[in-house]
């Protein structure tokens, strides 16, 4: 089995706050909680996930941040239609005061049928868009001024939040354009259910090109991941928690890249050392951190979780 703390010192774990991503919703205070737990358990990081229909991440990380005192606090990721660069930045800016430093602001185009149909915004171009959002964003974020007159937003000026510091900016990228602009305007990429041949062949390396030059990116990929005897079953649990995703032609493309056709083919499953091997390989491809989305498989879904999260624990480095 991979020794105690040997994946950790190649990439970082952290784990994720409040139940959304499973479907399960979480109240703000759960996922406070949920932050300060994580920091007790040693993760680096404590992820939370944005959606359109749930709680502000933001507002809820602020505060969590005044419950920690060491542990990264992420939140992956906040739609930027809907969200104006210059306002999205005043609000990670005052967030970051309380966050001490810790805040990781995770951005991106989300998905058609969110942004056309519950947002009722047009969801063009948004490769190009990106690109636009993070030349305001990202400047904005490092205490600079920002004087843009483009195709998708003008700005000219900026803001003083008094005690912020530089915010680390992550794009939800999975498509190599979306990871191009990454690479060159932000400091790394989140992905969520891409694989080692995604990851290996293609995100990476082309996040790599993109930022020469620059600092060493950040590779973030939050997966579905579970310890357990009966692979089989853990991935039956996978299609059922996660399989809403199979549907959205974002990840129907992602799949096709990797060779692989739903969710539950891509959750990293099996016992102790199958999972450590498993993961392993993740940090031997580039991913400088590991988002788990730990489930439960079996009768005692608790129980399972606790074993996951125990693996997970005696994997993080010092």
């Amino acid at each position: 089995m991979t020794s105690p703390g040997q994946i950790g010192r190649a990439m970082q774990i952290g784990m994720t706050v409040g139940g959304d991503v499973l479907a399960r919703p979480s109240s703000p205070a759960a996922i406070v909680a949920d932050a300060a737990q994580a920091e007790k358990e040693g993760y680096a990081t404590a992820w939370s996930v944005h959606f359109s229909r749930a709680y502000d991440a933001l507002t809820t990380l602020a505060v969590a941040g005044t419950v920690t005192s060491r542990i990264g606090l992420g939140v992956g990721i906040v739609p930027t239609y809907p969200r104006h660069p210059l306002a999205l930045a005043q609000q990670a800016a005052t967030a970051q005061v309380f966050c001490g430093g810790r805040l990781t602001l995770g951005v991106g185009v989300s998905h058609r049928p969110v942004i056309e149909e519950l947002h009722g915004l047009p969801y063009a171009s948004p490769a190009a868009h990106m690109r636009e959002y993070l030349g305001v964003l990202v400047p904005l974020l490092h205490g600079e001024e920002v004087h843009v007159a483009g195709e998708h937003y003008r700005v000219d000026g900026g803001f003083h939040v008094p005690g912020t510091t530089a915010v680390s900016v992550l794009v939800g990228a999975l498509s190599p354009r979306m990871v191009r602009a990454a690479g060159e305007r932000a400091d790394g990429v989140i992905t969520w259910l891409a694989g080692p041949r995604a990851l290996g062949s293609t995100i990476v390396p082309t996040l790599h090109e993109a930022a020469a030059g620059r600092p060493a990116p950040r590779v973030v990929a939050a997966l579905p991941v579970a310890v357990t005897d009966d692979p089989d079953a853990a991935r039956s649990v996978a299609e059922q928690a996660f399989g809403r995703y199979n549907g959205l032609a974002n990840y129907r493309r992602l799949f096709e890249r990797e060779g692989v056709s739903s969710v539950s083919d891509l959750a990293v499953v099996g016992t102790e050392d199958e999972v450590a091997t498993q993961l392993a390989r993740y940090a031997e491809l580039g991913v400088t951190e590991l988002w788990p989305a730990v489930f439960g498989v079996g009768d005692d879904e608790q129980a399972s979780v606790r074993r996951t999260r125990a693996l997970l624990a005696s994997l993080v480095g010092p």
